[in-house]
């Protein structure tokens, strides 16, 4: 070996001047003696799956029972375990739904209104997530599924613009022989318990839930039994918004069981049963249970689902609201 060639060698260089590499068996790229390259492949990442709680006064608990329940799409899959509420997990939404309504139905109409467009809004941002959750429950495509997450958004909007207009239409002055004023005003008639449409996830739970929260009353909402995981998630959404803790609770599990106790507790004033649509001895169980302590009771529309994608009106708005009258003297 010249002596050139041995001081190159010494300092590490090839001839061509560039530094010499050791390949590293152990790293992706690196040839092997035959010239081939070689590559470590990537561990495979495990899903990361969600967590779906109740929502009760705001926060995001277990079931009391501890019990969950399995969620499939509409090919049977499974999707998530949901929580499958108990009587104490019902009792608990009611105290804090009553907790919450003094404040809620306290609080101006206009108010109310910014914040149900508030939730709207947030809607708006998670349209993907609701729009694939929605596709999984009602074995929609994604173009149907999306169209439904849009139009439960566009009458979150809807419900929202009415919350300082009702009072024009189910209040007014009524005229009287004698020199009073008489004026009759609506309000909210207090704890609501909710049976969400079984067939129609979002945008039936939207059409339920809006029109009892925005004329001040407070909800305990039992979403879809066999698709609960919009109303789950939309609870997260309202936990996030301006809605104050325990206006909305959500009580995901057997429909039957959490009716039930519903419909008996002392503390609920009204109940909507658009949830028992299709099953009419439920429907008619809840009602004579009802019955006990005077609760208003809005009966299902037909014998099945309904189609929540027409013109809501105004009826769901005047349906839990009690009217005020009051006498004022002229000139006083």
């Amino acid at each position: 070996m010249s002596d050139e060639a041995k001081k190159t060698a010494k300092s590490g260089r090839s001839a061509a001047g560039k530094p010499a590499r050791a390949a590293s068996p152990g790293k992706t790229g690196a040839k092997s003696s035959a010239g081939a390259r070689t590559s470590v492949r990537a561990p495979a990442r495990l899903d990361v799956l969600k967590t779906y709680k109740l929502f009760i006064g705001g926060k995001f608990p277990r079931s009391e029972s501890g019990r969950v329940y399995e969620v499939t799409d509409s090919e049977g899959d499974w999707l998530a375990n949901a929580p499958q509420s108990s009587r104490k997990d019902a009792r608990d939404a009611v105290a804090a739904a009553r907790k919450a309504f003094g404040g809620w139905s306290g609080a101006t109409a206009y108010n109310r209104g910014q914040i149900l467009y508030r939730v709207a809004e947030m809607l708006e941002g998670r349209r993907e997530q609701f729009a694939s959750e929605v596709a999984a429950a009602e074995g929609l495509s994604t173009a149907a599924a999306t169209a439904q997450v849009d139009a439960a958004i566009d009458r979150w909007v809807w419900y929202a613009g009415w919350s300082d207009k009702i009072a024009q239409v189910a209040g007014g002055a009524n005229p009287v022989a004698g020199p009073f004023f008489n004026l009759s005003t609506p309000e909210p008639t207090g704890v609501v318990a909710v049976l969400a449409p079984q067939e129609s996830s979002l945008l039936g739970l939207a059409s339920v839930l809006a029109p009892v929260i925005v004329t001040g009353n407070t909800a305990v909402l039992v979403p879809s039994e066999k698709a609960p995981l919009p109303a789950l998630s939309l609870s997260e959404v309202l936990a996030t918004s301006d809605v104050p803790g325990g206006v909305v609770n959500v009580l995901s599990g057997r429909t039957r069981e959490v009716a039930t106790t519903l419909a008996a507790h002392q503390d609920v004033n009204a109940l909507d049963l658009a949830g028992a649509a299709g099953d009419a001895e439920l429907a008619k169980e809840l009602e004579t249970t009802a019955a006990e302590n005077l609760k208003r009771v809005l009966r299902p529309e037909g014998d099945g689902p309904a189609d929540w994608s027409t013109d809501p009106g105004t009826s769901r708005l005047l349906a839990f609201l009690e009217t005020k009258t009051v006498w004022h003297p002229i000139g006083v």
